[in-house]
């Protein structure tokens, strides 16, 4: 059963195209881990993978639509799922309404126990990337990690 989940939006400090183009590439995402996680991660251009407790989960680009939407679907992990990333344009050119989107399918069970979590996880998502953005840094991120960023 597919089961639809939509993040918060949240206004990034940064243009459509700089969000996107950090989000563009799946080796960019390796760079932003700790030196000890690298080791368990493998990324190329189109995707990314992931193995914890003997477990590998990963997500492959389906689509780019430059400056707009990155569409990624699964590939390898315990449920089938879509999630689309959206950089929209605003009136202040400096700035994205960024959100994500996400289509998972999920049994009662599964649904029961993840859909309250999956939710919170994607809204705090949108909202890290925000407080980055603003160079408001969550507990635990090296703001140099991100280039741009007003700690840097």
């Amino acid at each position: 059963m597919a089961v639809e989940y939509k993040s918060r939006h949240g206004m990034v400090a940064r243009p459509p195209y700089e969000l996107y183009m950090s989000f563009v590439d799946m080796r960019n995402f390796v760079s932003m881990l700790p030196e000890d996680r690298k080791n368990d991660v493998k990324a190329d251009y189109d995707s990314i993978s992931v193995t914890i407790q003997g477990f590998t989960i990963g997500v492959r680009v389906k689509q780019r639509t430059p400056y707009s939407r990155i569409d990624v679907s699964d590939d390898g992990a315990p449920f089938s799922f879509d999630l689309s990333v959206h950089f929209d344009s605003t009136s202040d050119p400096s700035r994205t309404d960024f959100w994500i989107e996400l289509s998972a399918d999920l049994n009662f069970m599964m649904k029961m126990m993840l859909g309250s979590k999956i939710q919170e996880a994607l809204d705090k998502l949108v909202d890290s990337l925000v407080d980055i953005s603003e160079g408001r840094m969550p507990e635990g991120i090296d703001p140099s990690m991100f280039p741009g960023s007003k700690n840097n």
